[in-house]
């Protein structure tokens, strides 16, 4: 039921593929006939660990700050530099 099958290079043991189907394992296979095979694999059920973690989903830092109330449309205004406001830059 939870079974893979995993496709390897004879000459290195390089792992090709994991594939689910044991058809897709052997035409991985015929790729390469005198350089590869499959074998099967079993997924072990009762190695899996389950772990549940209930947290705070905000950053420790943003606890304790105020709420931004700074409106953009006074704001915006202000900052723009007029023509002759231009900042020179001398080397």
């Amino acid at each position: 039921m939870y079974d893979y099958w995993v496709v390897i290079e004879k000459s290195t043991g390089r792992i090709i593929a994991n594939c689910g189907d044991e058809k897709d394992a052997i035409m991985m296979v015929e790729f390469n006939l005198h350089n590869r095979f499959y074998r099967k694999q079993k997924i072990i059920l009762d190695q899996i660990i389950d772990i549940v973690s209930t947290t705070d989903k905000q950053l420790p830092g943003q606890l304790g700050l105020p709420a931004y109330k700074e409106s953009l449309s006074s704001s915006k205004s202000e900052k723009l530099l007029q023509k002759n406001d231009d900042i020179i830059f001398v080397p």
